[in-house]
């Protein structure tokens, strides 16, 4: 009898495979050690305090920029993954026609292209918006990760609706539902899980948007990255690794949190 083929059973996976873990956590580990260091060194280790912690909720322009990172997270996820979910509709409860892989890449376009050709295409683009409507507000930032988040929540959406069984739905069409009442009772409780998957890439991702960011924003706009980027290029102390755990704890706790939702309702 032949033996299934398994990538686990080739020689020098598990090193390999405990290389490429401690080559990608040994760094976050060491960030968020050195996040309790009583000292001001990064190099040196003087004891454990929760110091850089209190002094990073104590300053205001930290509160400012997380608070400005989290209000254009939420809304350019919520309306990217609108958008992705209507254009996933689209592109698979239809027949396939010509035209319709072009689809496929104009939607996944932000993927393909380099951030900062984005980035300086929008700083351009803007800049001429600006100029005609003296506007300078938070909504080039949000549009801007909007457009550039759609491509992420788009993915996990399609990936649903091509897997799920269109038995349901059809079974609601036979019984006289309307589109609009099958896709609230049938198709959106079965495509939720997927939502709320393409709803978290979109939010990491625009929380995390460095490039777009720096390029689109005005004064006084700095979200959490690019207010650490500032910092770092100043001065780096304690207080960014410290700044920078909190970040990830708050990464963690949505990853979480979507797990625990996704858990149930499969």
């Amino acid at each position: 009898m032949a033996r299934t083929f398994s990538i686990r059973r080739q020689r020098g996976f598990t090193t390999i495979a405990m290389i490429c873990f401690f080559a990608l956590y040994l760094p976050i580990a060491v960030l968020v050690f050195y996040s309790f260091n009583a000292g001001t060194s990064l190099a040196s280790f003087e004891g454990v305090s929760l110091q850089w912690f209190a002094k990073a909720f104590e300053n205001q322009q930290v509160i400012d920029a997380s608070l400005r990172s989290l209000q254009i997270a939420a809304i350019a996820a919520v309306i990217a993954t609108i958008a992705a979910t209507m254009a996933a509709l689209a592109t698979t409860r239809t027949e396939p026609y010509r035209g319709l892989t072009l689809k496929y890449a104009f939607i996944n376009q932000p993927l393909m292209i380099p951030e900062i050709v984005t980035a300086v295409a929008l700083l351009i683009f803007f800049a001429r918006i600006k100029i005609w409507t003296g506007y300078s507000g938070l909504g080039y930032l949000i549009a801007a990760h909007t457009a550039f988040c759609i491509p992420f929540a788009y993915l996990p959406i399609r990936a649903r609706l091509e897997n799920m069984d269109l038995t349901l739905e059809k079974a609601a069409a036979d019984l006289y539902a309307t589109p609009w009442n099958a896709f609230r009772y049938v198709t959106l409780p079965l495509l939720w899980p997927g939502i709320l998957a393409g709803f978290m890439l979109a939010f990491v991702i625009s929380l995390d948007d460095v490039v777009i960011t720096e390029f689109v924003k005005s004064a006084g706009q700095d979200t959490l990255p690019t207010y650490m980027l500032g910092q770092i290029r100043r001065n780096v102390t304690p207080e960014m690794n410290a700044i920078s755990t909190l970040f990830l704890l708050l990464s963690i706790c949505v990853v979480t949190v979507f797990f625990i939702v996704n858990r149930k309702r499969v």
